[in-house]
């Protein structure tokens, strides 16, 4: 395979559709050609939640507009793409179905192989795409939707499982607490929006684990904690939900800081990449900084725009993967999705 590429990527694992075009040259970082993004919020908002079976013919309603709107605005042509990469893995069943049929459709027609990418993957390598982007070895923080993950990273392909959510993850925290708020969908950006008005010492809330002496994550007990406050507090709740948004946040946040700091201490390495969509999290992030700036931490992120799912980390995490030699792309277009994956399993090769 040749170290001059053109990727396509598609994402489409749960209710974001995400196309991007991703050039590698070289054994360098690859760059950004063009992406687009179609959110479904505003169509599950009325369910408040994502419904798996609108998703996915939404997701097919989307993706050759969206493919066509990069090509556009990148100024390549369809038949210059070397690869066609699509999100292979985990996510909804049905979703990942509509984006590797497309992408294995497309790599068809156009006699070009095609490359599953894992969805997490995407994320971990997201803020190569940044202008700070990091070095290998690094520790990862994953805070995508349901996984809350911390990784070392020696490279691509190369990642060892630290600690993870044995129950909620940080994200679920986050949802699962605006709804019992009332906060509607999605919840987390929310209860982070509202909690810039409150107090983040007003309620005592617990911090699961965070003195378990691993590196694991539990956010149920948080959850069911701040269910049990909104009921004492009744017909308070409304004068008091900023209150109690800032108090559930900073449960969360402590908990992601003191555990990603005990990572770094235990694997020696001085560089941390957050990653995911609760690493937009303003308060995440200035704690991070401050707390990782103490100890001489580099830390890294994706662009605020590159957070959320998106079709330019599967792009270039197919690219990157290609560059390393960890994998070759396929011109058998049969395929198949796996909505359950580990992330660590890539190291294993199964």
């Amino acid at each position: 395979m040749t170290t001059n590429l053109l990727v396509l990527g598609i994402e489409s694992s749960c209710d974001e559709t995400g196309v991007a075009l991703v050039e590698a040259r070289g054994p360098g970082v690859p760059r950004l050609c063009a992406h687009a993004l179609h959110s479904q919020i505003e169509m599950h908002q009325a369910y408040g939640g994502v419904v798996p079976e609108l998703a996915s013919r939404d997701h097919i309603r989307r993706v050759l507009p969206l493919t066509q709107k990069v090509l556009d605005e990148s100024g390549r042509a369809l038949t210059e793409v070397d690869v066609v990469a699509y999100t292979r893995g985990p996510g909804l069943a049905g979703a990942l179905l509509v984006g590797a049929g497309v992408a294995c459709a497309l790599g068809a027609a156009l006699g070009k192989p095609v490359l599953g990418v894992h969805h997490l993957e995407g994320h971990l390598l997201s803020p190569f795409l940044s202008l700070d982007p990091p070095q290998f070895p690094f520790v990862a923080l994953l805070v995508s939707g349901g996984h809350t993950q911390l990784m070392r990273v020696d490279g691509v392909g190369r990642y060892e499982l630290l600690g993870e959510s044995i129950d909620d993850a940080a994200g679920e925290a986050f949802d699962k607490s605006a709804k019992l708020m009332g906060l509607g969908y999605p919840g987390g950006p929310a209860l982070s929006r509202l909690a810039e008005q409150g107090h983040a010492a007003a309620f005592k809330l617990p911090r699961p684990l965070l003195h378990s002496g691993n590196l694991d994550f539990s956010f149920a007990g948080l959850k069911t904690a701040v269910m049990v406050q909104a009921k004492k507090l009744g017909d308070q709740l409304e004068a008091r939900k900023a209150d109690l948004a800032a108090s559930t946040e900073a449960a969360i946040v402590e908990v992601l800081v003191k555990k990603s700091l005990a990572a770094l201490k235990q694997t020696g390495l001085r560089r941390l990449v957050v990653a995911g969509g609760v690493g937009a999290n303003r308060s995440l992030r200035l704690q991070l900084n401050a707390a990782c700036a103490a100890v001489g931490v580099r830390v890294h992120y994706p662009e605020l725009h590159l957070c959320t799912d998106n079709g330019a980390m599967i792009a270039l995490a197919a690219a990157m993967r290609l560059q390393a030699g960890q994998q070759t792309a396929s011109e058998v277009y049969a395929f198949d999705v796996k909505p359950r994956w580990p992330l660590d399993s890539l190291s294993r090769n199964s």
